[in-house]
């Protein structure tokens, strides 16, 4: 299997390539997310298999990465389901690919979760999960003021202000580009997850870090500006998602929400 995509589009889709899981399954995907994919026999960053040279212009595929994939009996891929060019070479390569749409259509107002298992042939609902060594929970936050699009955040000052006013001290965490001073910082999303799955509550934008916190089975309060929580929510039974134009959503209503979460 071959899976592309940011943090979270990979975490959504977790149920599906588990469903998939066959004899011998290998899965390609984002050098980040490797650690993530516990399930299969062997997991490869795209980058190091070659892949991404297939299709390019005035490129020949190595000879190695399509004498890799010809061994598979079946490929599934939402590698490349957009790119003519690169289902055309694998076409004339007569390689074993099942293509599957990268992303949910907005207008099915289907959750991302459910649709990846719908196209994969399999049924649901279900919820990502990422499994970390049993670890006892500790008296804390984390927050996560960041995600892929500034549209996304939430006002860095509403965050302090609610740090200020919770009743347990928090962790700030960020990514390797993200400037936060003190940040707590891990370069292996499994470590971070297994971390993150330890406080009594996380708090975070539509992101990666908030879908991979979900996923670890922390209790996650996630708020929702432009994105469709209907679609990309993160799935948990302690997950709960304050949606609405992000510069009007106060600080009180956050603190509600994750004093009654807290409160569980």
């Amino acid at each position: 299997m071959i899976r592309p995509g940011g943090i979270g589009d990979c975490i959504l889709s977790l149920p599906a390539l588990e469903c998939l899981k066959a004899g011998y399954t290998e899965v390609w995907a984002p050098a980040n997310v490797v650690p993530l994919i516990q399930f299969a026999d062997c997991v490869r960053s795209i980058a190091s298999t070659g892949l991404d040279l297939v299709g390019l212009p005035g490129i020949d595929p190595p000879p190695a990465t399509v004498g890799r994939l010809r061994s598979f009996d079946s490929i599934v891929s939402w590698y490349g389901s957009n790119r003519d060019e690169f289902r055309s070479e694998v076409a004339r390569l007569q390689l074993p690919f099942r293509f599957l749409p990268a992303l949910p259509n907005p207008s099915d107002r289907i959750h991302a979760v459910d649709f990846f298992l719908r196209e994969a042939g399999c049924s649901g609902p279900a919820h990502p999960s990422i499994h970390c060594p049993p670890a006892p929970q500790r008296d804390f936050a984390v927050m996560h003021p960041f995600s892929g699009s500034p549209r996304k955040n939430w006002p860095i000052d509403s965050y302090r202000e609610l740090a200020h006013r919770l009743p347990l001290p928090v962790s700030w965490c960020a990514g390797p580009e993200e400037q936060l001073a003190g940040a707590v910082r891990f370069e292996n999303l499994l470590e971070l997850a297994c971390w993150i799955r330890t406080a009594r509550v996380y708090i975070g934008n539509d992101s990666g870090i908030t879908h991979l916190a979900g996923a670890a089975g922390a209790p996650v309060v996630a708020l929702f500006g432009p994105s469709d929580p209907a679609i990309w929510s993160p799935r948990g039974t302690l997950t709960r998602v304050v949606a609405g134009k992000l510069d009007d959503i106060s600080v009180e209503q956050v603190l509600e929400v994750v004093l009654d979460l807290l409160r569980r």
